[in-house]
């Protein structure tokens, strides 16, 4: 039996330079930067432990990818980001929309939204 992975995508692009820019403007700007996810589960200095060991913790395998990274693998798929998608047996469907992340504003809420969609998705 396959099984499932969950992928959050990031709506900001991979590499070192893209990393320092966005580093930069959550500091500079945080009101205007474009990927919540990241606002949400990084601080200054790197991932949050909080989100790092619930991630670890959440009884699915999860992996992380920037949309450059996305499209690479997978292609061009109709999604804004940041989002997850859910991997079985090579399909992929949407899990947590832009919409959803979006509308989390802390690192409390979001857990509580991953918690809630991993449960259904696990008959919890």
């Amino acid at each position: 039996m396959s099984e499932n992975t969950l992928i959050f995508v990031y709506n900001a692009d991979s590499g070192l330079i893209n990393e320092m820019k966005d580093y930069v403007h959550k500091i500079v700007s945080p009101s205007t930067y474009g990927c919540n996810l990241c606002a949400i589960t990084y601080g200054n200095t790197g991932i949050k432990a909080e989100w790092k060991s619930f991630v670890d913790d959440l009884g699915i395998p999860v992996k992380f990818l920037h949309k450059d990274e996305f499209y690479e693998k997978y292609g061009e798929k109709e999604s804004s980001f940041p989002c997850a998608y859910l991997e079985n047996s090579n399909k992929l469907d949407l899990f947590i929309s832009s919409d959803e992340i979006n509308n989390c504003s802390t690192l409390e809420e979001l857990m509580s939204l991953v918690t809630l969609k991993v449960n259904e998705l696990l008959g919890n």
